[in-house]
């Protein structure tokens, strides 16, 4: 056995940061998760301190590996996936940011992508990046602080900034400076990437304001990006071997490498992504068309449907409101009650993502009466998850002429049955849940193993999933079309 069989992954999400230890046959050996602060300075804006957001990979990394049986010495590679849409400028000289990080929920822009939508620039941005106009997305984010930051844009016509989504802040950080860079799956989330012909394009930076001088060099995922230099806890010169953004990445840890085979995963917010293989996909349903990975000169293309708001929804009505004092608290409350007695939660805080793209929608909770309690609106708010996630299968089938057969599911909201069994039955079809939850960390240790040679190919990575449970569809047809209906109606109110 080689003395460098294990794959360090990064996880980097959006309230926390997870770092895996993952061996040969794709099993976690140590897994460690650091949480970090959220910063919201006025309502709609939601911001990262990228040192608190550094320190907390590199607490994770030390948690990891300083478990039972796990040896530093043995990594071969290391994976990172990121919340990809957050992006970031920061001064090439020392690595300074300018500003916090903005947040792929942050909607500051939004009044900038309307006036890209009134000028009629949403078809050609359609055309070119498979996106439409959303605060969403990286591009507006990042002209922004170039518009906001004293000086930014004279320093960055000097060629002294670097910008990136936090997969190439922290490949910088790991790398001591040496490495600018990114890959696909999170290039073609910017607005400012075009699904065909690759580069940067000139046409989108010139509209967005956004130079292409700051920007990284784009790789394919399981490219040598660059090697640890200066990383605590870790000798120099491990190769950084693998690169996704975290849904696609999780796609790939699900080992959805064939045609039509689909996943979502149940995170801050919740993402069902479809691989379409060689094709590339136009929604005219909502949905968006991006790069799922890179191998080589190999692209794989996906759909994709984005719900802002799903573990995001229960850390509110813990944190928020104060109804549950832990996550895990949901599920036996909700249960505690047959329905939602009339509620409905439209999970708006950030906005809406697909198919509906309106960023100026906020949170809904209708149908309150006097006999209703925290159980009714804890039952509400995962059947708001679910409703969600209904409405982007409804999109996919659209688009794709055909539903879907199964769905895989992944996440820590996964881990709720009740949210499975509500989720199955409002699609009508089954949904398989693996071992390992942390399917995005998973794909991101795949990638950096294929990089590396720990796998030889996508079979041998296929025969390591495996399945925990699989949900079966059923529940009143009835009730489930009234649910769904009730929902749409105060959608159009949120």
């Amino acid at each position: 056995m080689s003395s460098h069989d294990l794959v360090l992954a990064i996880d980097q999400g959006t309230t926390g940061s997870t770092a895996l230890v993952v061996d040969g046959e794709a099993r976690v050996r140590a897994k460690h998760n650091v949480e970090f602060p959220q910063h919201f300075p006025q309502p709609g804006w939601v911001e990262h301190d990228p040192q608190e957001l550094w320190r907390s990979v590199l607490d994770a990394i030390a948690g990891a590996l300083a478990q039972p049986g796990i040896d530093a010495g043995r990594i071969a590679a290391i994976g990172i996936t990121n919340q990809r849409e957050t992006s970031l400028l920061w001064r090439r000289a020392d690595g300074t940011p300018l500003h916090r990080a903005i947040v792929w929920q942050d909607r500051r822009t939004a009044d900038r992508c309307a006036e890209l939508r009134q000028g009629g620039h949403a078809p050609r941005i359609a055309e070119l990046t498979g996106l439409v106009p959303d605060p969403y997305f990286s591009g507006t984010k990042l002209a922004w602080t170039l518009d906001h930051v004293d000086g930014a844009r004279a320093a960055a016509a000097r060629g002294e900034l670097a910008a990136g989504t936090i997969d190439t802040y922290l490949l910088w950080r790991m790398t001591g400076g040496r490495s600018h860079a990114t890959e696909p799956s999170n290039a073609s989330r910017t607005m400012l990437w075009p699904l065909r012909g690759g580069g940067w394009s000139e046409e989108l930076c010139a509209l967005l304001r956004v130079p292409a001088s700051v920007l990284p060099t784009v790789l394919p995922c399981t490219a040598v990006f660059g090697t640890t230099a200066g990383v605590p806890g870790l000798r120099d010169g491990i190769p950084i071997h693998g690169i996704a953004g975290d849904q696609q990445a999780a796609l790939f840890g699900q080992t959805c490498f064939r045609e039509a085979q689909a996943k979502c995963t149940y995170g801050t917010g919740a993402f069902m992504v479809l691989n379409t293989g060689e094709r590339i996909v136009p929604s005219h349903h909502g949905l968006l068309t991006s790069v799922a990975w890179q191998i080589g000169e190999r692209t794989t293309w996906c759909l994709e449907g984005s719900a802002f708001m799903a573990g995001a929804v229960v850390q509110w009505l813990r944190d928020g409101l104060g109804l549950i004092a832990r996550a895990a608290d949901i599920e036996p409350l909700a249960r505690s009650v047959p329905d939602s007695g009339g509620v409905v939660l439209v999970p708006g805080h950030a906005g809406l993502g697909a198919p509906h793209w309106r960023p100026e929608a906020r949170g809904l909770i209708r149908g309150i009466t006097r006999g209703t309690t925290k159980a009714h609106l804890c039952r509400a708010a995962l059947e708001g998850i679910a409703l969600q996630i209904a409405e982007l299968a409804d999109a996919m089938a659209a688009d794709l002429g055909r539903g879907l057969d199964v769905l895989r599911v992944d996440g820590g909201a996964a881990a709720n049955d009740l949210l499975m069994q509500i989720q199955c039955d409002l699609l009508g079809v089954a949904l398989d849940r693996p071992h390992v939850l942390e399917a995005t960390g998973l794909g991101a240790a795949a990638l950096a193993g294929l990089g590396v040679g720990l796998w030889p190919d996508l079979d041998a990575l296929s025969r390591s999933w495996q399945r925990e449970r699989r949900f079966e569809p059923g529940g009143d047809a009835t009730a489930i079309a009234a649910l769904r209906q009730a929902f749409r109606d105060a959608i159009n109110c949120a």
